[in-house]
């Protein structure tokens, strides 16, 4: 079986991401977002956060830790009862961008139930901040903003993992 290039050009991902048609067999009020989901032991964090913010970076450092890529850059989403469910739409699945290397093709999970947002446009500051919630499809989860602290990767792992906060 031939084997895939293991990199490929960014501006190939862009477009492909702009182009994504929803398929006829999508579930129902399904929105395909601007973010990148990775899951770890059947729970993902969806990572938002405008062009830059490092989505696809924390993606990565979150992946090397034991995640699994769901989707890279665009995200469908939809609901299925009381559960936010994430998925990578077909033409860019398994693929994720490497700022200064290029497209990677890594082994990708999914669909997973999304278990928190990272918010990247939210600093956080606090050394105790408060645990915020964010509504996403009418649903109510937990969210974290962007931390300048080494470990907040694995911290954001060590959520999807054990799933509490104090």
């Amino acid at each position: 079986m031939p084997m895939q290039p293991p990199i490929r050009s960014a501006r190939a991902l862009s477009w492909a991401c702009r182009s994504d048609p929803v398929t006829t067999h999508a579930p129902a009020q399904e929105s395909v977002v601007h973010a990148t989901c990775v899951a770890l032991e059947g729970r993902a964090a969806l990572i938002r956060g405008t062009a830059g913010q490092g989505k696809s970076g924390l993606a990565l450092q979150l992946i090397a830790l034991g995640a699994t890529l769901v989707a890279d850059d665009r995200t469908r989403l939809w609901r299925d009862g009381d559960r936010l469910m994430a998925d990578a739409p077909d033409t860019i699945r398994g693929r994720i961008e490497a700022r200064g290397l290029g497209i990677l093709h890594l082994p990708q999970t999914g669909p997973a139930p999304v278990a928190c947002v990272v918010d990247l446009d939210r600093n956080e500051t606090d050394r105790l901040p408060p645990l915020r919630h964010e509504t996403v499809m009418d649903l109510y989860l937990p969210s974290f903003g962007k931390s300048p602290h080494p470990h907040f990767p694995a911290a954001i792992l060590l959520y999807l993992r054990y799933g509490t906060m104090s």
